[in-house]
């Protein structure tokens, strides 16, 4: 970046408290073995190996033989039930490859598990980082950019995307660093640098008021004095300020406050947004490559109008004959024009040609300097072969010129194609606000300062005023004020929503009315609209498998056209030499070998790859922008591709079919008991639950005693709220919930059990005839029973019932016009599950089915090569989420069920799961045409530009020509994704008229 830098070493301490605070417990227990053997010295390593194949004693007798015979192996020990060895050795002596192979040379499978550091290092933490990577032009560049990322040690994973130029890197901050992988993406030949990752020690700030190096001075000699800075690099071009830090000692804010507090003011800071500053990156490129095209297009035109138009103009004709020197002056301006084009605004290709073929891979670059190489060299020899001789060859210096600006016109598309995919998350973006106002408080609780602070250094527990038609800055609660919040960015309900004291609330949402304080609970990354933002960026790095394919092609298509460029040439001048075809085709002034090296050069630049690896990964990026802005986050290219091959659609019943707020519609009750006081017998046995029903017994029964204090919040203080609510409950003893039955505990020293007839028939309780059919009428009219037992006797039962969500009868019809099953799995009972399926209108129904039981039922239809997605939302779904080949998981539901999903539904809308699937199956439609684009050039064109149709139809491609389809391929693929751009999910009143693509 800058030429001012410092970096400044943080000093270890040594003494015994250093080295026992990266002791693990595991380790100390671990060496302290019967025999005391050697005890891990400084300096060595240590590993775990899983070992496949190992029977008996003996073969573990055996491989400890085989790993204590390695040079290096201080210690070796096998345990054979684990299936595990735990090797001690000397990294500069042995490698933990040659520990591997030592393993598999006895004759078993071994596979590394762990790398720990060294005795008295630090422990392993591993990071999640993302890398801009610049440079990269095919999918060939990916896939050596990945692979020499892969085989940096310390590096568990990377994924390079093409089209956004961003690569995610999983590696262990004890073992590697940033720098250190961003020195191997230069040393490969591209241009790296550093966006962001999950270790928050490092922070890029934007500093206004340095204009002499004295400022410069005075900064460094600020951070310098700061405690906690452990390097810091100052761009005066920019204006940025890159600091690593020691979060442990100081915090980002506490760290800006700390420089601005020495300037006195004279510097003011803001932290720049990573994906901003990525976003201007993609703008500056996109700038870059225009500013590229253009000058080549300026220059290449005049080249262009010298060969076709001029000779057709007398004047101009003459002009360009007239010697100048040994050559022509036609002959001399195309020589000088096409030389810069080549040399100057074309050195790009050869600086990528040369990278990728230093490391041993080949790409579009090679391709495109082969070609335009070729081209221009030849002109270059046969201007100076006429000199000499006297006879005048034609030359094609027009043929390099125009390749380099379609190449340039193309990579020019591709940077509008990035920038315009990656919308969905600028508008994310763009919802956060940039400051936040700080409330001050003492210890008392009173504030003393109100002040405002960058959005992106609000910490937890923070206290933050929002005033009316402002953003929230922070997810938190409330803890001051009430007002309305629009959170239609995130729920896509465009009612407003009341705030009280202790509501949750969400960054980014606006306040309509009255003013908040919130107190921030997650900041940064923990966020709702950053996880989102993470979750598409992520999504658009993804790769589809069926990307793999087109990497694979890639990867061998390039030496393959080499080889098809070299056998045109041979053949064409071989065939002229033996006069296989008569000299007549040859042009004026032309021979056998300039006649077969065109076909050659037109072969080389008609077949580049670029296209074929921009097919998918352009269309996902803009399919996951789409689904974005549509309220449905795709977890990637491989989501998709399982998305659009879904053929049954498993529902969880509630909170997901119906509305997941149960309301009780019948308490009645058997025995002499009073309805209120059984209404509290109830409720005090609920209370300590968590299930919905539970939830909406214990509301029922606080409205029947409490009938003018419709809400639990209304007081706005949690104190007298509880206070409400326990003076009228029954104490608890041994309370236990009972999952898929009910709960049970102790009121007054007897039995209360509320539950199913599972419960109660486990627990012997006699369910009487009336009462059984009470409930069998409850639930064949779509409500559970609940049933209630006091003291070994049947009290009572409760009707509780769950509507439906209004879209979700044409939701299920919808589907089924599409060629999906909808299938519905409950852990209700049979007749509740039967008349709520009627009612939305699924014919298969499984009931009675216990939360594990779900992942079961998925298996079940996936043994028949169905792909299976499953709609769910609460924590017991998440195994079913997880085993289906497509998880979709409600918005509002658990963070757990959200992670384990392929599909967030993040407006709690069925609607949206019909949008995913048409999402999915419109997206891959898209690529299947994106590789028709990007191969039928290549069939089509490569054997029209080899010469084959030339003998018979008398069809030629010039070189240029070739450029300009090549260029068109990219061009089409692009264009072809980014139609996704403008797709419109089905609505519920079209929703019937969807067919079976």
């Amino acid at each position: 970046m800058a030429p001012s830098m410092r970096d400044l070493q943080l000093t270890v301490v040594n003494g015994a408290a250093a080295d026992m605070e990266d002791v693990r417990l595991l380790d100390s227990y671990e060496d302290r073995t019967e025999d005391n053997l050697l005890r891990i010295e400084e300096g060595m390593k240590r590993i775990q190996v899983r070992i496949t194949g190992m029977t008996c004693a003996a073969c573990s007798t055996s491989v400890e033989g085989a790993l204590m015979a390695v040079n290096g192996v201080v210690k070796a020990s096998v345990a054979l039930l684990q299936n595990k060895a735990d090797v001690v050795f000397d990294p500069n002596s042995v490698k933990d490859e040659d520990i591997k192979n030592a393993i598999e040379d006895s004759g078993f499978e071994a596979e590394i598990l762990t790398e720990p550091c060294s005795s008295g290092s630090k422990p392993h933490k591993i990071q999640l980082g993302q890398f801009t990577i610049g440079g990269m032009t095919c999918a060939a560049c990916v896939n050596s950019v990945e692979g020499i990322l892969r085989d940096l040690h310390g590096v568990k994973r990377a994924v390079v995307a093409l089209a956004t130029a961003l690569g995610e890197v999983e590696y262990d901050s004890t073992v590697i660093s940033k720098d250190d992988i961003i020195n191997a993406i230069e040393d490969a030949g591209f241009e790296g640098s550093f966006v962001q990752s999950s270790e928050q020690d490092k922070i890029v700030l934007g500093v206004t008021g340095v204009f002499y190096e004295l400022d410069v001075q005075f900064l460094e000699g600020i951070l310098i004095n700061l405690k906690g800075v452990r390097q810091f690099r100052f761009d005066r071009t920019s204006g940025e300020l890159e600091v690593l830090f020691d979060p442990e000692v100081v915090s980002s804010r506490s760290l800006v406050d700390g420089i601005e507090g020495g300037t006195n003011g004279k510097f003011k800071l803001h932290v720049m947004n990573p994906y901003a500053r990525m976003t201007s990156r993609n703008v500056e490129e996109a700038s870059n490559m225009f500013r590229q095209f253009t000058s080549s297009l300026f220059l290449s035109i005049p080249v262009f109008f010298i060969r076709v138009i001029c000779p057709h103009i007398p004047l101009l004709d003459a002009l360009l004959l007239w010697r100048c020197g040994p050559f022509l002056m036609g002959d001399w301006l195309k020589w000088a024009l096409v030389s810069v084009v080549q040399f100057v605004i074309g050195k790009r290709f050869y600086i990528a040609a040369g990278r990728a073929l230093r490391n041993g891979s080949t790409n579009m670059d090679v391709l495109v300097a082969l070609g335009t190489s070729a081209s221009y060299f030849y002109s270059v020899g046969a201007l100076l072969y006429g000199a000499v001789t006297g006879f005048w060859s034609p030359t094609y210096f027009e043929t390099s010129a125009m390749l380099i600006t379609f190449v340039l016109l193309g990579k020019y598309l591709e940077c509008l194609a990035k920038g315009k995919t990656s919308d969905a998350i600028k508008k994310l973006v763009e919802l956060t606000p940039a400051t936040a106002l700080l409330v001050v408080k003492d210890k008392g609780g009173k504030c003393i300062e109100e002040r405002e602070i960058d959005a992106l250094l609000i910490q937890p527990g923070d206290t933050l005023k929002v005033l009316p038609g402002t953003k929230l800055p922070a997810d938190g609660v409330v803890v001051w004020g009430t007002s309305y919040v629009n959170e239609s960015m995130v729920t896509g309900e465009s009612v407003p929503v009341s705030k009280e004291i202790n509501s949750l609330v969400i960054g980014g949402t606006i306040n309509l009315h009255g003013a908040l304080q919130i107190q921030a609970t997650k900041v940064g990354s923990d966020a709702v609209l950053s996880q989102i933002i993470s979750l598409v960026e992520t999504a658009q790095m993804s790769k589809a498998p069926i990307q793999k394919f087109a990497d694979y092609v890639a990867s061998i298509f390039v030496p393959t056209v080499v080889a098809m460029s070299l056998l045109t040439l041979l053949g064409w001048y071989i065939g002229g030499v033996i006069g296989a075809y008569p000299e007549e085709w040859l042009p004026e002034n032309s021979n056998y070998f300039v006649f077969a090296l065109m076909f050659s050069i037109s072969v080389v630049v008609i077949a580049c790859p670029c296209a074929l690896g921009l097919a998918t990964p352009t269309a996902v990026m803009v399919a996951t922008g789409v689904g974005a802005n549509n309220g449905v986050l795709i977890k990637g290219g491989d989501a998709l591709e399982r998305g659009q091959q879904v053929k049954y659609v498993v529902f969880d019943k509630t909170g997901t079919l119906t509305q997941g707020k149960a309301t009780v519609t019948t308490a009645k009750v058997f025995v002499g008991m009073d309805r209120g006081a059984f209404l509290t017998l109830v409720a005090s046995a609920e209370a300590s639950s968590e299930h919905p029903l539970g939830r909406a017994i214990v509301e029922y029964a606080r409205h029947f005693h409490f009938f003018d204090d419709p809400s639990p919040h209304q007081n706005a203080t949690n104190h007298k709220t509880e206070s409400t609510v326990s003076g009228w409950l029954h104490d608890v003893s041994n309370f236990s919930a009972l999952p898929g039955r009910g709960v049970q505990c102790f009121i007054n020293g007897k039995g209360v059990l509320v539950g199913n007839r599972k419960l109660m028939t486990e627990s012997g309780i006699t369910i009487p005839t009336h009462v059984e059919n009470f409930v069998v009428e409850l639930e064949e009219s779509a409500e559970t029973g609940i049933l209630v037992a006091y003291d070994n006797n049947l009290i009572g039962v409760l009707g509780v019932a769950d509507p439906l969500k209004r879209e979700a009868v044409v939701v299920v019809e919808g589907l089924v016009k599409m060629g999906v099953r909808p299938v519905m799995v409950t852990g209700d009972n049979w007749r509740t599950a039967r008349a709520v399926a009627k009612e939305v209108g699924i014919q298969d129904v499984r009931a009675e089915v216990m939360p594990a039981g779900k992942a079961d039922v998925i298996r079940s239809f996936q043994k028949d090569g169905i792909v299976v997605a499953m709609v769910g939302d609460g924590i017991n779904d998440s195994p079913a989420l997880a085993a289906a080949d497509v998880g979709m998981a409600i918005g509002a539901g658990t963070d757990i069920a959200i992670e384990a999903a392929d599909y967030v539904l993040m407006r709690s809308n069925l609607e949206d799961v019909i949008t995913a699937i048409d999402i999915s199956r419109k997206t891959f439609h898209r690529i299947r045409l994106n590789y028709v684009f990007a191969m039928a050039y290549n069939v089509i064109a490569i054997p029209v530009a080899a010469g084959v149709f030339f003998p018979s139809l008398g069809i030629i491609l010039p070189p240029w020509a070739a450029g300009a389809c090549m260029a068109l391929s990219s061009v089409s693929v692009v264009c072809s994704s980014l139609l996704l751009r403008r797709y419109k999910k089905p609505r519920l009143t079209t929703i019937l008229e969807i067919t079976v693509e």
